[in-house]
């Protein structure tokens, strides 16, 4: 079963991620991004070749949502998946189902800080990313090999936001992003206990390699393995 580590763009998902591939994937909570596809990304493209599908059309991936998810999900094992996708239908086709998915960690930032960093890494100007944040069809998406792959529905902040924590088919966990900045230790350990509960782990919290791992997951640190070793997001997309 998926438990989704879900957000807008630019409101820390890559943080969280890199705390949890830490946490989970290292030995003492050492950290490379070369830890990071122990937690992949959802829609991708390697999930969608199998299917015999020019994919000309941007939102042709959303058809097999769901059956690529049960691939995934043949051998009953216990994922993580990050995602910014809403959870909603594209074209009738959903995006996840409670056969698929046991739980969702969301985390949130606050908006005006989400448009600075859409701005930024955009290299757009405010009215632009705040237009992007209202956008009740935003995407991202990324052509390759003139395929569309890694299409992303976003929809707006607000009803992206709506989508996940208004949900009856799966726990939801909030993080907020300042939290995870103030109080990273508790916050790690509040996401353990959650993913015990809707995995039905018995994992005990481990608080010196959390400690470690926070440490190696400083925002100077990531900037700098991210300098040296790259790490590719999804572009933005046209709108459908």
């Amino acid at each position: 079963m998926i438990i989704w580590l879900a957000s807008y763009p630019k409101s820390g998902n890559t943080w969280l991620r890199a705390l949890l591939t830490s946490y989970y994937y290292s030995k003492n909570g050492e950290f490379n991004f070369k830890l990071l596809p122990k937690i992949y990304g959802f829609p991708a493209r390697k999930y969608f070749k199998v299917y015999n599908d020019n994919l000309i059309n941007v939102t042709d991936t959303s058809k097999y949502w769901i059956d690529a998810q049960k691939k995934i999900n043949f051998d009953n094992k216990l994922r993580l998946f990050k995602t910014h996708n809403a959870l909603g239908s594209v074209n009738n086709y959903n995006f996840t189902d409670r056969d698929n998915t046991c739980g969702c960690i969301y985390i949130v930032r606050d908006p005006r800080n989400v448009i600075t960093s859409v701005k930024n890494y955009f290299e757009q100007n405010y009215d632009e990313a705040l237009e992007f944040l209202l956008d009740e069809r935003a995407i991202l998406s990324e052509k390759i090999e003139n395929k569309y792959v890694n299409f992303n529905f976003l929809g707006s902040w607000q009803n992206h936001y709506k989508s996940w924590l208004d949900n009856k088919l799966f726990p939801t966990l909030l993080i907020k992003y300042e939290d995870l900045e103030d109080k990273a230790l508790l916050i790690l350990e509040e996401v353990q206990n959650f993913i015990n509960k809707v995995g039905n782990l018995k994992n005990e919290f481990d608080k010196e390699k959390a400690k470690k791992c926070i440490k190696n997951c400083s925002f100077d640190i990531l900037k700098k393995e991210e300098e040296k070793s790259g790490f590719p997001e999804a572009l933005l997309g046209q709108k459908t």
